[in-house]
């Protein structure tokens, strides 16, 4: 076997033919633009880039066939931010191969070690936690936009190595066709009317000031949390510029308390129904499906990317009011019948119990696995947080 780095546009193509090998005979699986996944690893594409590094790799046997491939990264912004420093590794696809899967793992370890680091994680993102951050374990089923989907085998490669289960990440799936439960509308509707209170989505006209209240909803929320860095303002302007084909202004909600940001909501039309049909080409022909694909309303679920709430406000209600006015909105949807809450860390009980609360139920299990370098330092999982952030 042979790994050989990602470094020119033939290995880059190799690299995006991997996974089309592993999951030809998969119909749960919804291939990742390329452009996409190409954009990870471009600097001045991937803000991380600023103050993190990227490699990858791909493996071939002794017949010049692929069997594997893998990324590995460090962001500098969070990888000191652990017991000890944390890199990461991922875009992880292998054939079920034991010791091929060790020797790529083998190659991200020893990258990350050359770079400072004493853990690795993965298989995660080069980027923000809410798209393709960890190994699907149970709910072997089509995931919804962002989510990773990987064969079941993919544990075990990951556990004879060594890695074990950092934290676990759960997708609730709530059916629209079902009404809430009536407590919850109650309370929904008492909190949404309140007049101190006031419920905007997103207006791409004023992006700046949805992406300053997005930063300080999000600086509050998360500001306890063992791991908190701030936002850089400039990668939220870039993210929502870079979606709008994808975001439905009416999706994305923020919550005032007397005009100050207090709360917000972000969901998403579940993409992977319509790029299960373009193969990860982004091309006049691939552009011209996806536009046919959306108005033809394909797309009949829908995936709560992001939830924050200023710890003030926690116990408040504020969530159901914002799910109040979202629920006006989507009886002018139809066409959605499925939302999917992901993911809830299982560090974190008040944002699962946020999700029960709206009669969602469990569908999905993601693990965040690592590993740390010292084989024999005692390994500890995420510890659970308090009452300061929710996710």
């Amino acid at each position: 076997m042979q790994l050989i780095e990602v470094n020119n546009k033939k290995i880059r193509k190799q690299f995006h033919q991997v996974p089309h090998l592993i999951y030809k005979n998969d119909p749960n699986w919804a291939c990742p633009l390329e452009k996409m996944v190409e954009d990870t690893f471009t600097p001045g594409r991937n803000k991380i880039f600023k103050n993190g590094k990227a490699i990858r790799w791909i493996l071939i046997d002794e017949n010049q066939k692929l069997i594997g491939r893998i990324a590995a990264f460090i962001n500098f912004n969070t990888s000191n931010t652990y017991e000890q420093a944390t890199g990461g590794c991922g875009f992880f696809e292998c054939t079920d191969n034991q010791e091929a899967a060790n020797m790529l793992f083998a190659a991200a370890i020893q990258w990350n070690k050359k770079n400072g680091m004493e853990a690795m994680d993965g298989p995660i993102n080069f980027g923000e936690n809410y798209l393709n951050w960890g190994l699907l374990s149970d709910g072997f089923m089509p995931q919804a936009y962002g989510m990773p989907y990987n064969p079941n085998y993919y544990e075990k490669l990951f556990r004879n190595f060594g890695f074990e289960v950092y934290f676990e990440q759960y997708s609730y799936h709530i059916d629209y066709t079902v009404p809430f439960p009536s407590r919850f509308w109650k309370i929904a509707s008492w909190i949404a009317q309140k007049p101190q209170y006031t419920f905007k989505h997103i207006n791409f006209k004023e992006i700046d000031k949805y992406v300053k209240d997005f930063c300080t909803v999000y600086d509050s929320a998360w500001a306890s949390h063992e791991h908190y860095k701030p936002l850089d303002p400039d990668e939220i302007h870039d993210f929502i510029n870079n979606s709008k084909a994808i975001l439905d202004p009416e999706m994305v909600w923020f919550a005032y308390y007397n005009d100050k940001p207090i709360a917000l909501f972000g969901m998403i039309p579940d993409l992977n129904q319509i790029l299960q049909k373009l193969n990860g080409k982004l091309n006049l022909l691939s552009i011209l499906k996806f536009l046919y694909y959306k108005k033809t309303k394909l797309i009949n679920r829908t995936r709560i990317l992001i939830m924050g709430i200023d710890p003030k406000f926690q116990r408040s209600g504020i969530e159901s009011g914002i799910f109040w006015h979202q629920e006006k909105l989507m009886k002018k949807k139809p066409q959605y019948t499925e939302v999917e809450l992901s993911w809830a860390g299982d560090f974190n009980p008040k944002i699962i119990a946020m999700y029960e609360a709206t009669g969602g139920k469990k569908a999905k299990t993601h693990y965040t696995m690592r590993y740390l370098f010292d084989r024999n330092k005692p390994y500890t999982r995420a510890p659970i947080i308090g009452d300061e952030a929710i996710k």
